[in-house]
Parts: C-alpha cells; structure tokens; sequence
C-alpha cells in the first residue's frame, strides 16, 4: 500500500473513532453504553471479553460473514463461516 493511501486510510479510521467518542461523550453519563453504530459501522468501547474476542473471530452459530468487533470500530471476519464455505466447494 503507498504512503498516501496508508494515511488517507488511517485519517479516515480516526476520524469515525472520533465521531463513534463523541456519540458517547454528547449523551449525559448515565445513558453512554459505549456500544451503538456511526456512518453504519458498529462500535464498541466496553472491555473486550475472551467470549466476544472469540465471537468476532469464529462462531460457527452465526451465519454472518462479518461480526463486529470485540473492541473498536469495525467488523472482524468470522472464520468458521469461512471454514464452512470452504468445505461446501467441491
């Protein structure tokens, strides 16, 4: 990846981290969750567990693709939906 995408890319994550803070920071103490969506990507800000760290990266009970992420902004790839595909191509 070149020099210009590599900061244009890292700009941009700042930027929605910031816009996914700011959601949380603007509601009154009592109601941030740390947890929600900002421009469609979810986001959450609460201490990652070992279940959800395992969750996002292989849940072979969830058909999605994409899980989000245990902590941060973003989605991570749910290998046994990739692993099951795999073992469906002849």
């Amino acid at each position: 990846m070149n020099r210009r995408l590599q900061k244009t890319v890292g700009f941009v994550g700042a930027g929605v981290v910031t816009a996914a803070l700011v959601k949380e920071l603007r509601k009154p103490s009592g109601d941030r969750t740390w947890t929600g969506t900002v421009l469609g990507l979810p986001y959450d800000f609460r201490r990652p567990t070992p279940g959800k760290i395992l969750r996002e990266f292989w849940d072979p009970d969830n058909d999605a693709l994409l899980t989000p992420h245990a902590f941060g902004v973003g989605y991570g790839v749910n290998l046994a939906r990739v692993v099951r595909g795999l073992r469906r191509t002849p």
